[in-house]
């Protein structure tokens, strides 16, 4: 089998699990072989050799099963950089990008990112911000070693500090700027979710019975360590919004409550900067 064949027989593998089955044929591929995207497609005819061929058929397989594909590959891209990830983490998403936009626009010089995982939001903010100082929590032990690996991979190790925590509890503060992507999966919308998803680690995603039980945690501690004029940004469910407005008015007294957006519309970032002094 050549390398044009396999991936015509890769993609009909894949239609029905993905919408980019032809896609996910070459990152598979090219995975097993060694070789760019590119440099692939450019040699059609070049040969598989059968540990190739097994590796790959045991990869379309996998996929095939509904496992995520960026586990299968070990990296995604987030932000415009290359992220490593593995079981121990959450799969980075486009959606969380509007987090890190938002982050940016503060202009921030001390940042904790609560609930890192793979590190991507603190790592992108440490390259994009590097006047910044990132502190980065994770309850997982294995989640950080992913983290770690990530920052030095970009550069910015000595500027991420990575901290095994429940939340934001080491911190006394002042910080400029708390964000997070929390576990915010209700209850009720698990048997909803793609199959793909359950593979992801559950201590990242699940929310409690609402979706909102981290959420409610990050608004009770965040005031404790932002400094006055400081904000939280939070990651929500697309149905959340009205719901987290609600919260972070009953938890937190005065300051500026917004639901920002994310490309597709949906409700994504919560917003809560605290007041400034007069």
């Amino acid at each position: 089998m050549n390398v044009g064949d396999a991936l015509q027989e890769g993609t009909a593998y894949l239609r029905l699990v993905t919408d980019t089955p032809r896609l996910e044929a070459e990152l598979l591929l090219s995975n097993v072989i060694g070789l760019s995207r590119a440099s692939l497609l450019a040699h059609p005819d070049q040969l598989l050799t059968l540990p190739h061929r097994t590796a790959y058929l045991s990869l379309l397989h996998s996929r095939a099963s509904g496992y995520p594909l960026p586990y299968l590959i070990r990296h995604i891209e987030f932000y415009g950089l290359e992220f490593a990830v593995t079981p121990d983490v959450l799969i980075p998403r486009p959606e969380t990008e509007t987090l890190v936009d938002l982050a940016r626009q503060f202009q921030p010089r001390r940042i904790v990112d609560v609930g890192t995982g793979s590190g991507c939001i603190a790592v992108a903010l440490a390259v994009h911000l590097p006047q910044a100082r990132v502190f980065a929590t994770d309850i997982s032990a294995s989640a950080l070693r992913v983290a770690a690996a990530n920052a030095h991979r970009h550069g910015v190790r000595e500027r991420v500090h990575l901290v095994c925590a429940d939340l934001a509890t080491p911190f006394a503060g002042p910080v400029d700027l708390v964000v997070s992507n929390p576990p915010y999966v209700a209850g009720h919308e698990w048997l909803s979710l793609p199959v793909s998803v359950w593979h992801e680690p559950r201590l990242a995603l699940d929310g409690g019975a609402d979706g909102l039980e981290v959420v409610r945690r990050l608004l009770f501690t965040a005031p404790r360590i932002l400094r006055p004029g400081g904000t939280l940004l939070v990651e929500i469910g697309a149905a959340q919004g009205q719901a987290a407005t609600a919260l972070a008015r009953a938890l937190v007294a005065g300051g500026r409550v917004v639901i920002h957006p994310d490309l597709a519309g949906r409700d994504r970032i919560l917003e809560l900067t605290l007041d400034a002094p007069p």
